[in-house]
């Protein structure tokens, strides 16, 4: 068998700047077509959905997460903290404990007792901007959106929203390489002011139990286990991290794709209450705002007959991964797709607030669906890095009133 650094393969520079949007598309694509595994500058990277999958979901491999603060000298303070105590990095048993505790707030029922605040957000945030018929969405939408909505699950002030959207920001770019190498005193910042807040919210909630995630963390309990304080702070801080950011750059993403096809939008707006269900799912599998997950080799595996050695570090392509090989690169808010899209992962890793996430995106197109008759860019959008999320900097777009 052959050892995969022998393999000939493709190769992919995820780093280079010019790598996004439609290149973006046009390079993965070739490369789907050619190959099922590429090499880039740090890591193999699968394109199938069959490879993404199983490197996903195979108990021989782990989040990276440690090697790269090990490769980084992170070694005591804040930040090393957080990803020693991370769900992401904590030991197989630790984990299915603390998923056990935490999966009842975060299921679709859960999910659900959301949605009225939500749909006042995204209303209050349009009434700002209804009169004007144009606006850059990033800013008015996109941004402040999930950051309410996570303020009001966490139990926290609204007012406290903004804040909470900057600890997100900097916390999840410990994902990311380059961030690490220029912004680290930043990231650690971010990390030390959450803690302060998040013991101050949680010694209140213990004081004044509420109808909020932290509460019902305080009282979850399973076969008689339950959260330390440590554990409470740092899953609110995973339930953070993973909320904001993520969500706003997809729901950008998804305004982008429907400004663009407007055809896509006229579907929605026939019949919300049934197409747009179907469409935050096809705007999760068109442009995952997680195009790449790694994952490192702890055991060495064999995978199509290609031996993976340990420490190897295997990036999964959620954004080829999500398309069907051979098929159109079609965007289609009605189509009966196969297979759930690799969007929020899959295995024990499997994105914990992946039905929060679909709330929101689903209150929010419906609501927009009602009031726009036309969307269309009012600009060049600017895209962000495919490294870590796949956001959007700014995505200037004006609209005709429904």
């Amino acid at each position: 068998m052959t050892t995969v650094a022998d393999l000939d393969i493709p190769q992919l520079d995820i780093f280079h700047p010019g790598l996004r949007g439609r290149r973006f598309h046009t390079v993965m694509n070739d490369l789907a077509a050619r190959a099922w595994i590429v090499q880039s500058p740090l890591a193999f990277i699968v394109l199938d959905r069959e490879a993404g999958s199983f490197f996903l979901r195979s108990k021989q491999c782990s989040f990276p997460g440690l090697k790269i603060a090990e490769l980084f000298g992170i070694e005591d303070g804040p930040l090393h903290e957080e990803i020693v105590r991370n769900i992401l990095h904590v030991s197989a048993t630790d984990h299915r404990r603390l998923r056990s505790l935490v999966n009842p707030a975060f299921t679709p029922r859960a999910a659900e007792r959301w949605r009225p605040a939500m749909r006042t957000f995204i209303e209050q945030l349009h009434a700002a901007v209804a009169g004007e018929g144009h606006c850059e969405f990033v800013e008015a939408f996109a941004k402040p959106y999930p950051s309410l909505t996570i303020a009001t699950v966490m139990g926290a002030a609204l007012s406290d929203a903004p804040r909470l959207h900057e600890w997100s920001n900097w916390i999840q770019r410990q994902f990311d390489g380059p961030s690490l190498m220029t912004e680290r005193e930043r990231i650690e910042q971010a990390v030390a002011e959450f803690y302060d807040y998040a013991g101050e919210l949680l010694a209140r909630r213990r004081q004044e139990p509420g109808d909020d995630l932290i509460s019902t963390l305080i009282a979850a309990r399973f076969e008689g286990d339950k959260l330390t304080d440590a554990e409470l702070v740092n899953l609110v801080l995973n339930v953070l991290v993973g909320g904001v950011d993520t969500t706003q750059s997809q729901l950008a993403q998804g305004i982008r794709l429907l400004a663009e096809h407007p055809d896509q939008w006229d579907r929605v707006r026939a019949d919300p209450d049934a197409v747009v269900p179907g469409a935050v799912e096809e705007i999760l599998r068109y442009e995952p705002i997680t195009p790449f997950t790694a994952r490192i080799v702890e055991e060495e595996l064999v995978y199509r007959d290609v031996v993976f050695p340990v420490d190897t570090v295997v990036m999964v392509c959620a954004f080829t991964g999500n398309r069907e090989l051979g098929g159109p690169d079609a965007f289609d808010v009605t189509a009966q797709r196969e297979g759930k899209p690799l969007t929020f992962g899959a295995g024990i890793h499997y994105c914990l607030g992946a039905n929060l996430a679909r709330a929101e995106l689903q209150e929010a197109l419906s609501f927009l669906a009602r009031r726009w008759k036309r969307i269309e860019l009012d600009g060049e959008p600017v895209m962000g890095s495919i490294n870590g999320i796949y956001g959007i900097d700014a995505l200037p777009i004006s609209w005709t009133v429904a």
